[in-house]
């Protein structure tokens, strides 16, 4: 199948979200699916997230988003985000009457109430439910999330779960011996809370500094807060964000994975965590409730610090065995199955017919014929629309 992807999260970013549909489209172009991903970093013009400098938005791309769909001439249409790039697609589907199908990653309005206290979180939910609902499905993290987000007035919804890379996140990159040469806390008093992710104030990562615990506390990642916690935390250690092999090591080497989110959807790092056997700690909220009860790989309480020294106690063999249920290969099967494509007789029709409304929308005739309407309105004293 020949299958759109329309994202404002992709490379040089990187979180969860971007490694989701990445691993995502990999896996479908290795099963023989023809994707093309439309991203901000396609070389449009961007700028900055206001408060947020390290995510760029492209909202001046509609034309190219047109032109490039037209031409790829896709047979299922998946958008991912409600930024301008997945406007700009929704807004394309909907004109032509092209089905699609969409996904819900973030908490939008509670990352935006996290920002801006005074802005209601009913007008951002109003604007999300509204991206939403005009799709065929919305794919969206656990069934915990379709629970919520049906009581916020979402139809459609349908659980996409997300998988782990056990040959990269593997108890394979844990040292040795604790404290020895390759040991990367060596130097830090056990045990070691880790936590990984965007360093940013809806992550709630204060609440993780501020709990009386044994040995060290270590933030791996990079984001917006990062100075300020450094300044107000001289005593944890912030190594910046990390990649590949590296990031891996980090959470092997570490004692607990604490996450401390509430804003989460699913929390791809709780399985990344799992799967190199550091057991978990996290609020029982949508993605670690999901996630972690039962499993024997992590401990979910009201009282975080709680968690923390129970899932001290757990075994790592536990953590590994529970990350292996988490199949990239099985996820990306799921997001397909969610597609609504169109088939390919009637695709081809679809975008022949597309193809010739736009070549004659931009022919000379149309472009007098509409000069010159405007201009008898303007002589007439009317507005011009």
């Amino acid at each position: 199948m020949k299958i759109m992807l329309i994202t404002d999260a992709w490379h040089p970013q990187m979180n969860g979200v971007v490694r989701t549909l990445e691993k995502t489209v990999e896996n479908l172009r290795a099963k023989g699916h023809e994707v093309e991903v439309i991203a901000p970093s396609d070389g449009y013009w961007t700028m900055p997230l206001p408060t947020y400098p390290d995510i760029r938005l492209a909202p001046f791309a509609k034309a190219d988003v047109e032109r490039r769909i037209m031409r790829f001439a896709p047979e299922a249409i998946h958008i991912a985000t409600e930024g301008p790039l997945g406007q700009a697609a929704r807004t394309l589907c909907l004109r032509w009457a092209m089905p699609f199908t969409t996904s819900y990653h973030t908490k939008f309005p509670e990352y935006i109430k996290a920002r801006f206290p005074f802005f209601p979180m009913s007008w951002t939910y109003k604007f999300v439910r509204s991206f939403h609902n005009s799709g065929g499905c919305t794919m969206v993290t656990t069934p915990s999330m379709v629970e919520f987000l049906e009581k916020q007035g979402f139809t459609g919804l349908a659980p996409w779960a997300r998988g782990v890379d056990t040959s990269q996140f593997s108890p394979d990159k844990r040292a040795k011996t604790l404290g020895g040469p390759d040991d990367l806390y060596a130097d830090l008093p056990r045990p070691i809370w880790i936590n990984v992710g965007r360093v940013a104030v809806e992550k709630n990562i204060k609440a993780f500094l501020d709990l009386d615990l044994p040995g060290s506390k270590v933030i791996v990642g990079d984001g917006p807060q990062l100075k300020e916690l450094q300044r107000d935390y001289p005593n944890v250690t912030f190594t910046g964000a990390k990649y590949g092999d590296d990031l891996a090591k980090h959470f092997a080497d570490a004692d607990v994975f604490v996450f401390p989110s509430k804003t989460d959807t699913f929390g791809l790092v709780i399985i990344e965590a799992m799967a190199t056997g550091s057991p978990v700690a996290a609020y029982p909220v949508s993605g670690p409730i999901d996630i972690i009860p039962g499993s024997q790989a992590g401990v979910v309480d009201e009282d975080l610090r709680t968690a923390c020294l129970a899932a001290l106690q757990l075994s790592r063999d536990d953590a590994i065995a529970h990350a292996a249920t988490y199949s990239w290969d099985a996820v990306s099967d799921v997001f397909f199955s969610y597609l609504t494509p169109e088939y390919k007789p009637q695709a081809r029709r679809r975008w022949r017919r597309t193809r010739r409304m736009a070549r004659l929308a931009s022919s000379p005739y149309h472009f007098i014929k509409r000069t010159l309407r405007r201009t008898w309105r303007i002589l007439r004293g009317k507005s011009v629309p």
